[in-house]
């Protein structure tokens, strides 16, 4: 099986940061990308290597479809390493593992530490818990990668404490770009819905709780969806099962077709290959459906468990995002959840970097209540909203400082004139990003014009000098141009191409040092 070049990529990079002494790395791609053919083929290299893999899950489900997917795509058989199931005496250099066997004392301790030379870990998001950890200890030489869909930052500041860099991300909107998943519309429908007495448990909102203050809204859900809902394929997440199944029958009384599936379901994959078909056109649910069950043709998803976790947001929408032939896009029901108290996630946290343009990008949906909008676009419209803010407040700041007659670009002027959300936006994730600008990355910032006594941490520093080398290589302002330009009232100068700003310079230059009067430095576009 021939891997697409973002995979290829993803892979070449895991091998780069092992063999650079890297043992923990992470890729992180979107649900729908083929993260089991990556690893799968990242399993296949390591063998070559003459390693013993391991690939460790947390769900059964996901232990099957690793060994169907390494035995399709590469020839490999796998062991199992899961309740009576036991790789002991396999051949097999590859082990496929349930953390909640492995974890037991007994189980483990008839490992050697040296055993596993690989260790890859599927939902790599629950890899911090105490049950993973004592795995992961008991083979501490083995060089690990975690794989994810889950590209958020507060998770990954959780992950840095394990893993020592991110090989390789492909997110979301470059995937609908390129044309691997589909595009995202977002529905917010103005139904406020109080949350006020729904506690929280173990970092996100009590289940139960959410149950109870759902179910007064359930009916007029219902019929919003039917204004929207009844020629799609529709996925629906609930909190608890008693409230999946008291929606499935409001929905079937309102002319759909529901069906549900919870854990204890006899007929769980009957229910489900009959909603594949087509038999049924809501398929309800309390949670089971979050990982390892993928229905291409789901063209609607509907969230009824308000969640602060941005993984399982994704894992939610995930459900829905894959290409099938006549689907358009994935229509995404997002509610106004009623709280004061908590921050929810909403289709911004799907594709924001940025929390500040996620909640611009909210607040902006919020507006278009009732109007389905491409989260591409509105990403984009908040993006240019918070920067035009930015900008207001970076011009006050500016002018304060043009008394003080720096030789240097401020690092905040530098960010918004080449229109960096990515470098403004920055938090660090990994140990090391945290420390301190090294004296080295101190030098040839300022060498290269940029003023390093407003950079905190190394990470930022890192980023600025990669930024700053990908400037040079494409031909682009220097930071001493921009300065020098802006400080004459021109706009955005860090988007101009390097050649176009030098020839202004000469010409200003050439005219006394100031701006020829055929030009008005505010509408120049650097053309």
């Amino acid at each position: 099986m021939e891997l697409r070049p973002y995979q290829q990529e993803a892979k070449e990079a895991i091998f780069e940061q092992w063999d650079n002494g890297i043992k923990k790395t992470l890729l992180v791609l979107p649900t729908g990308c083929g993260k089991t053919i990556v690893f799968a083929k990242v399993t296949e290299d390591c063998v070559r290597r003459g390693n013993r893999v391991l690939i460790l899950a947390h769900r059964g489900e996901l232990l099957e479809q690793a060994s169907d997917k390494i035995r399709k795509s590469t020839g490999l058989g796998c062991a199992m390493e899961k309740a009576e199931e036991s790789c002991q005496g396999s051949w097999f250099r590859v082990v496929v593992g349930s953390v909640q066997t492995l974890m037991r004392e007994k189980r483990l301790g008839q490992f050697p530490a040296d055993y596993f030379q690989t260790i890859i870990i599927d939902e790599a998001h629950h890899c911090i818990s105490d049950s993973y950890q004592r795995v992961l200890k008991h083979f501490p030489e083995a060089q690990v990668l975690g794989v994810t869909a889950t590209p958020d930052r507060g998770d990954m500041r959780n992950l840095g404490a394990y893993f020592e860099s991110l090989a390789y991300e492909y997110t979301l909107p470059k995937a609908i770009k390129e044309g691997f998943l589909s595009p995202i519309k977002a529905l917010t429908l103005p139904l406020k819905i109080d949350m006020a007495n729904v506690g929280v448990q173990a970092g996100d909102f009590k289940a139960s709780d959410i149950g109870t203050a759902l179910d007064p809204y359930l009916h007029s859900i219902a019929e919003e969806m039917k204004k929207y809902c009844l020629d799609k394929k529709t996925v629906v997440f609930l909190p608890l099962v008693k409230t999946s199944q008291k929606f499935r029958d409001i929905l079937n009384e309102n002319g759909f077709q529901a069906a549900e599936v919870n854990g204890d379901s006899q007929d769980r994959a009957e229910v489900l290959e009959a909603f594949e078909k087509g038999d049924y056109n809501v398929l309800c649910n309390s949670m089971l459906l979050t990982e390892g069950w993928d229905c291409p043709s789901v063209d609607c998803v509907v969230v009824l468990r308000p969640t602060k976790v941005r993984s399982l947001y994704c894992q939610m929408v995930g459900r829905g995002t894959r290409l099938f032939p006549g689907k358009e896009h994935l229509l995404l029901l997002d509610f106004l959840w009623h709280t004061e108290r908590h921050e929810l996630c909403h289709p911004a946290s799907l594709i924001c970097d940025s929390e500040e343009v996620a909640k611009k990008m909210t607040e902006n949906l919020e507006k278009a209540a009732g109007c389905p909008v491409d989260i591409e676009e509105a990403e984009r419209t908040a993006a240019e909203d918070v920067i035009a803010q930015r900008e207001e407040s970076l011009a006050k700041q500016l002018e304060k400082m043009k008394k003080r007659k720096k030789k240097l670009v401020d690092p905040l002027q530098f960010e918004m004139s080449i229109q960096a959300e990515d470098l403004s936006g920055y938090v660090p994730a990994f140990g090391w990003e945290m420390a301190p600008p090294s004296e080295s990355q101190k030098k040839t910032l300022e060498k290269l014009g940029i003023l390093p006594d407003e950079i905190d941490n190394a990470g930022k520093a890192s980023r600025l000098l990669e930024r700053l080398d990908k400037r040079r290589r494409e031909g682009l302002t220097t930071p001493k141009q921009i300065r020098f330009l802006e400080d004459k009232g021109f706009q955005h100068v860090g988007t101009w191409q390097l050649d176009v700003a030098k020839n202004l310079i000469d010409r200003i230059a050439a005219n006394g040092w100031r701006v020829p009067h055929d030009i008005v430095p505010q509408e120049y576009k650097g053309a």
